[in-house]
């Protein structure tokens, strides 16, 4: 799948948000388990697992090949796929465990803790999170009060990406308002081209459009409540948000290719309709990877081919910033889970996050790291974005759920959204069954 500050303001930070492009110094906590010419892990393996393949796992072996040289140890990255949970429950049960893991989703966080699986972050860890982070990255990061998780890398999941050639085409600029935005499409559907590509294939993308939608209209206290099954699907304001998205779905001018091609569209198809060569749509929703597919598979510049605005408000409410992650955990099974430990400290820095931001194709939700460190303006607005809203982030409903619901092909959330594009008719009824599907998916997690 592809996915997604501050206790402490310093003078530095305030002017690093303010101006995206001051650097600032921090304290290394890797340092102290050796820093450059004291190679104390030389000889020692850290095996990290995770979701990433392609350019993302190249990626972050540069980080990885960067903690190397400071440490003098060595490490191998495992790719997991999706199924992150069964795939590291296998390899513990076969006495093959890694020592770190990077997590992409909340819920399984979660569920590593309550299994036991996890250590505690260390304190010079946890430091790193109070003073670099927004409060609710460690919140994201942690079961009860203990800190296991600590978010590298993060996605920025309230960006709208659109081709600006279509969109000055059209003689509409970049809307204020949710409303604004649909009056837009059909601007530029007049013009030419559907106003939207959408990637119903792939389940998870309409769980995005409707945490957006859903965060700004019925705000954070409701999105906590639904997203902790503290509040029932068959709530008022669910239906609200289905029907407000249902008027989406059912508009063919607004859809490319209506709902039966968004339902044959994955995400990459969805991207290539707005920046392929030869375009169908106007604009794309999705997190700020989508500049990455539109530049490496499409050869699109970022910020001249490609640019995004952000998710706007809905009904009155705020402008929602969704976020996702991927958080870094040490299993207490790994065969080196001490030297795992100093790379989770190595991962708190903003010099680990600098080696990813320059590569590209990254977000960090440390406020410490110097936004110059990104490649292009459009990166370090979105990254600017992300942290500077602070706590006001809330990470993917979707991902904060039991996989059963929130995770899986076919069922849950994923399947009955889509069920949901196909026929928008009747929000009640998919409301209905979101609870059911829900209730039965925590039931069976507790």
């Amino acid at each position: 799948m592809m996915r997604r500050r501050t206790a402490l303001l310093t003078g530095c930070t305030a002017l690093v948000l303010a101006l995206g492009a001051t650097a600032c110094g921090s304290d290394d906590p890797v340092s102290a388990g050796g820093g450059d010419g004291a190679k104390t892990l030389s000889g020692q393996t850290v095996t990290v697992a995770g979701v990433w393949t392609g350019s993302e796992q190249k990626n972050f072996q540069k980080v990885l090949d960067a903690f190397s040289a400071k440490t003098g140890a060595k490490t191998q990255f495992v790719s997991t796929g999706d199924n992150v949970s069964t795939v590291i429950g296998s390899k513990i049960e076969g006495g093959n465990a890694p020592d770190v893991v990077m997590v992409p989703q909340v819920g399984v966080l979660q569920q590593f803790a309550k299994k036991g699986w996890l250590k505690p972050l260390s304190a010079a860890t946890q430091q790193s999170v109070g003073s670099n982070y927004a409060p609710v990255w460690k919140k994201y990061g942690s079961v009860g009060n203990t800190l296991y998780g600590l978010y590298f890398k993060a996605a920025h999941k309230s960006t709208v990406w659109y081709s600006p050639a279509a969109l000055d085409q059209a003689g509409v600029k970049p809307p204020a308002t949710y409303a604004e935005m649909l009056t837009a499409g059909h601007t530029v559907s007049d013009s030419g081209l559907a106003a939207f590509s959408v990637a119903g294939e792939d389940g998870w993308t309409l769980t995005d459009w409707f945490e957006n939608i859903y965060l700004s209209q019925a705000g954070p206290e409701k999105y906590d409540a639904l997203a902790a099954h503290q509040l029932k699907w068959t709530d008022a304001s669910v239906v609200k948000a289905l029907d407000t998205l249902g008027k989406l779905f059912q508009d063919k001018q607004l859809l490319a290719g209506g709902q039966k091609e968004a339902l044959n569209t994955d995400f990459p198809g969805s991207v290539e309709k707005v920046f392929g060569p030869k375009p169908e749509a106007g604009m794309v929703y999705e997190g700020d990877f989508v500049a990455g597919v539109a530049h490496d598979q499409f050869g699109r510049t970022v910020g001249k081919d490609a640019n995004f605005f952000p998710f706007p408000p809905v009904d009155g409410g705020k402008a929602p910033v969704v976020s996702g992650g991927d958080a870094a955990v040490v299993l207490k099974d790994g065969k080196n889970s001490k030297a795992g430990m100093q790379l989770v400290e190595y991962l708190a820095t903003p010099e680990a996050a600098g080696v990813w931001a320059k590569a590209g194709g990254f977000l960090s939700p440390n406020k410490a790291l110097d936004l110059a460190a990104y490649g292009d303006d459009v990166t370090r607005a979105t990254a600017k974005s992300l942290v500077g809203a602070g706590d006001s982030v809330r990470f993917d409903m979707s991902d904060q759920a039991p996989a059963s619901f929130g995770g899986t092909k076919g069922v849950g959330e994923w399947k009955l959204l889509q069920d949901f594009l196909r026929d928008p008719s009747d929000a009640k009824g998919t409301a209905a069954k979101l609870e059911s599907a829900a209730a039965k998916a925590y039931q069976g997690q507790g």
